[in-house]
């Protein structure tokens, strides 16, 4: 069992409950920690709090841009101040996210969310517990399928998005435990909330413990209950939090009976790392009867759960945090949770104790010792072959003999070994061609419904794998040769390595190329540098419905210069004939080209003055509009966007057009005809012009 907890240690005996090992908390009360009213104070009753409300992404950033945090401050320091143990509640959830993030895209979104984590750190460098992911089973919140698409999609395992969450999570606090939530996971979602769990832990998302919310206990005997805790702890071998429990019984005798049904199964269960009420004062709450004090009489439930927790029993239950500190952090990732019979999969144990010294970790698969490892990076390159799923374990041992456990799984099946298309890896800086794909077995290196067509046209939720060899550390541009009739595909590069599952850029976007065999170069850069070496590089369209034939990678350096757009002061239609230039220079060398992109779709490309290019758009929108110079040593300036309007259907002002060839540089009239001092007209080089009237 891993051993994890809180940053502060209970204390001894100044609430209900004076187990060490475990606590006994609740939430704020309509905004408040105190409830007032002759009830008790806080601290006199509860060793925990969870914040109801006053932490969610709409509580705290409700306008965009504006972080509100007293509420979660009340109770953050409230809990610092009585030497009990906050949780954040939560950062991931699909309500009461703020309403602004629905009229964003993706790309927005996600970038949004990115910054909610980052306020979020700078706020609260260390937490104690937090609530990562919130009711992701199925359809538990409506807003489940945005949140999932904000954060990538669903990818290889199904749940990519909530392992993106953990990663992001566990980056930033790597102390606290770390916690999946949801509710109906001891009665109807049990199985599906199981193999959740399962799959978070084993990817090697850092995940320390999954908490079952527990509203729907008010009608479970002890026997039921217990016999649904076993399962989930047999399947998932990891300490357990009950995160918001209420029995909402009117009856004061029924109530007081159901919690001593519930509550001793729960508490003294070995692996319960602690119990959270959720809410105490009836009326208060989010249910109409769960109440434990109607104004400031105690209910018979809750002066039972006093002379309960002073039981021996309660005293003395076990738990996984002993001293309610967060000792290891074990995570078992392998490159691939699926793979087939005859591969090298490599595996990392992620293995850091907070207060101790590793002295060695064991790995062992189906219960047989494969590698003991005394240095870390802890890695493991495991030749599959027993088909089905395989499960792991790693035993940390520490200087004193202490031991701590994590375990996981992977599965095998029958089939093709994975290996490069060609047997040899993409070398890169240089081309991938998407239809070649690594050999294997489909959910291995591809996912199911696609084909090596030429050029490929995925599907929404697509992915390839494609083995490449780096040769040097950096970041990279890359060229991806697309088409699409329409504006709605889009796709990102990731790496599922033994870190974490990494964006290598960010979600690219598919503008309107003309037709799907209208091929037009997508231009971008990595989110992320590369490093030299071996990487498996993912190809995830989270939406199909344009067609791809290969994307080029190089290597990124940022020269120095100019390298400014030139405005556009003006409003422009369908079939306008629009020139793109501007000013640039590249400092300390000689200007190699200049390339223009309009959604980061080339344009054109120069070599020499003037530095411009033409621009008919097709669709009315509004462009961006970008351009990069590259100097004699391949070095890249980029500017900054400029923003172009098209908002008429048809050519502004055009009566006709006229192509003619023009002798010299002078004025001429709209018409091509050459006009003398005095006349209005455009001065334009020699060589052929299209003039507009």
């Amino acid at each position: 069992m891993i051993l994890a907890a809180c940053l502060c240690a209970l204390p001894a005996a100044a609430q209900i409950s004076s187990n060490p090992n475990k606590f006994l908390g609740n939430i704020t009360t309509s905004y408040n920690v105190d409830a007032g009213g002759g009830v008790p104070q806080y601290y006199t009753l509860w060793n925990q709090i969870t914040c109801e409300n006053e932490s969610k992404w709409a509580s705290v950033e409700g306008t965009r841009g504006n972080f509100n945090w007293g509420g979660a401050d009340n109770a953050f320091n409230y809990a610092k101040n009585h030497n009990f143990p906050f949780k954040f509640h939560a950062l991931v959830w699909g309500s009461q996210y703020p309403s602004w993030l629905e009229s964003l895209t993706p790309k927005e979104r996600y970038a949004a969310m990115v910054n909610w984590f980052e306020h979020a750190k700078a706020k609260y460098n260390t937490l104690p517990m937090i609530d990562v992911v919130n009711e992701a089973v199925g359809m538990h919140q409506q807003g489940n399928p945005m949140i999932k698409e904000t954060l990538g999609g669903g990818g290889k395992t199904g749940y990519d998005w909530l392992i993106r969450a953990f990663d992001m999570a566990g980056q930033r606090w790597p102390d606290a435990i770390l916690i999946y939530n949801d509710y109906n996971s001891i009665q109807y979602d049990i199985d599906a909330y199981i193999t959740l769990v399962q799959t978070l832990r084993d990817a090697g998302a850092p995940i320390d413990a999954y908490g079952n919310q527990s509203h729907a206990v008010s009608n479970m005997n002890s026997t039921s209950l217990g016999n649904a805790l076993k399962k989930q702890q047999d399947a998932l071998q990891m300490p357990m939090f009950i995160t918001e429990l209420d029995i909402d019984i009117e009856n004061d005798e029924q109530q007081k009976a159901q919690y001593q049904q519930v509550l001793p199964v729960i508490w003294e269960a070995p692996y319960c790392a602690g119990v959270t009420l959720w809410g105490y004062i009836l009326g208060k709450t989010w249910v109409n009867n769960s109440g434990l004090y109607r104004g400031s009489e105690e209910r018979p439930a809750m002066t039972w759960i006093k002379e309960y927790m002073q039981t021996d029993a309660a005293k003395n239950a076990v738990g996984p945090f002993p001293g309610a500190k967060k000792e290891a952090s074990i995570y078992i990732r392998p490159a691939s949770m699926k793979a087939a019979a005859g591969d090298v999969l490599p595996i990392k144990v992620h293995a850091r104790l907070a207060t101790k010294t590793i002295e060695k970790v064991d790995f062992y698969v189906n219960d047989e010792l494969v590698k003991t490892m005394t240095e870390a990076p802890y890695i493991v390159e495991h030749t599959t072959n027993k088909a089905g799923w395989n499960t792991t374990k790693a035993v940390v041992t520490a200087t004193d003999g202490s031991t701590y456990e994590r375990y996981g799984r992977f599965n095998v099946s029958l089939g093709t070994k994975r290996s490069p298309y060609n047997d040899t890896p993409v070398q890169i800086p240089g081309t991938i061609k998407a239809n070649e794909y690594d050999k294997g077995i489909v959910g291995v290196t591809y996912s199911s419904g696609i084909s090596r067509s030429n050029p490929m046209s995925p599907s929404d939720g697509h992915w390839m794998d494609y083995t490449v060899d780096i040769a040097e550390d950096g970041y990279y541009t890359f060229d991806a040769e697309v088409a699409s009739a329409n504006a709605n595909g889009r796709f990102h590069l990731a790496e599922y390595s033994l870190d974490s599952l990494s964006f290598l850029t960010e979600f690219v976007e598919i503008p309107k190329t003309g037709n799907t065999s209208d091929f037009k170069m997508l231009h971008g850069k990595t989110l992320v540098p590369l490093t030299a070496g071996r990487h498996v590089i993912s190809l995830m369209v989270e939406k199909g419905g344009f067609k791809i034939k290969s994307i080029t990678l190089n290597r990124f350096e940022a020269g120095e210069g100019t390298c400014m757009v030139k405005t556009f002061n003006q409003e422009y239609g369908v079939g306008d004939n629009i020139e793109f230039t501007g000013m640039f220079s590249a400092k300390n060398s000689t200007i190699k080209e200049v390339r223009f992109y309009a959604n980061n779709i080339l344009v054109g490309t120069v070599t020499e003055k003037p530095y411009s290019v033409n621009f008919v758009p097709s669709e009315k929108g509004t462009y961006s509009i970008t351009a990069i110079v590259v100097n004699a040593e391949g070095k890249e300036k980029w500017s900054n966007p400029r923003e172009l309007k098209v908002t008429s259907a048809t050519p502004t002002d055009i009566q006709t057009i006229t192509t003619v060839d023009v002798p010299e540089t002078r004025t001429y009239n709209l018409m091509g005809v050459p006009v003398g001092n005095g006349y209005r007209g455009i001065v334009i080089r020699n060589g052929k012009k299209v003039f507009k009237k």
